[in-house]
């Protein structure tokens, strides 16, 4: 969710790497944004392709997946249903290829990712761990013929900022993660949503500093007396569509618990 912060993070990427390629699932939302992206890389044209975040179950969107195989492995990057909802079906029309998440709830035909996880060696995937906006949150970190990516699922959008999933998500996770990603300085970010940004260090630094300033806000705002989520939520996010509060209430649940406030 975008809250007051509804451009990108940093520059837009100007062109990917030519092993990764775009698939934009058709479910376009004030909180998916353009829609789903979903991210398949190859590390040659013969090569089975790695797919990232299936997306929702619909069964254009997943035929398109499709039409880029071989494909010989289904990652994802945390479960909400928008990444997670079609890759039962996927791995249907894939020949019960591997998928494998976090969760073990979202796995099937393999192991949990773990950090010892062996994933694909002809692209060098590697697992970064980052819980916050959800529990299961995880990054991938793809090397490949001299160029490097970050796939950063909900962790870092192309545009405007994430939630974090209160209860699931937890803010003081968030802002360690945000710090782990602000070290990959000049590394393309390729998010869940949104365009894909030209550096994924600068654009965990812009988040850490939104979060920070977000923080102050809800302070001053328990300091003139809210009490309640849904009583901050209408002084800090007054500017943001009122249909969006619901969520702009996790983030602030987050917060509180982080500054220690008690919550009724």
């Amino acid at each position: 969710m975008g809250g007051r912060v509804t451009g990108a993070a940093g520059a837009l990427a100007e062109e990917l790497p030519g092993w990764v390629t775009l698939v934009r699932a058709p479910n376009p939302g004030p909180m998916t944004l353009d829609g789903t992206n979903t991210w398949v890389l190859r590390a040659a044209p013969d090569a089975p392709a790695v797919v990232v975040d299936p997306g929702p179950a619909d069964e254009t969107h997943l035929a398109a997946i499709a039409a880029h195989g071989p494909v010989g492995l289904v990652l994802i990057t945390h479960g909400h249903p928008d990444h997670t909802e079609g890759a039962p079906r996927l791995r249907e029309l894939l020949g019960g290829v591997p998928v494998l998440a976090a969760d073990p709830a979202h796995t099937a035909g393999g192991p949990p990712l773990a950090d010892d996880t062996r994933l694909d060696g002809a692209l060098g995937i590697r697992l970064l761990r980052t819980p916050g906006h959800t529990a299961d949150s995880v990054c991938l970190l793809v090397e490949h013929a001299g160029e490097r990516v970050v796939l950063t699922g909900d962790t870092i959008l192309g545009r405007g900022t994430t939630v974090v999933a209160h209860p699931d998500g937890h803010l003081g996770d968030y802002l360690s993660s945000l710090a782990l990603l602000a070290t990959y300085r000049g590394v393309p970010a390729l998010p869940g949503h949104g365009p894909a940004l030209a550096d994924c260090g600068a654009a965990a630094e812009f988040y850490l500093a939104h979060r920070r300033a977000r923080l102050d806000q809800v302070r001053a705002a328990v300091a003139a007396g809210a009490t309640t989520a849904p009583e901050v939520v209408a002084v800090v996010y007054a500017d943001v569509d009122r249909s969006l509060w619901w969520a702009a209430e996790w983030s602030v649940r987050a917060q509180l618990e982080h500054l220690g406030v008690e919550q009724p």
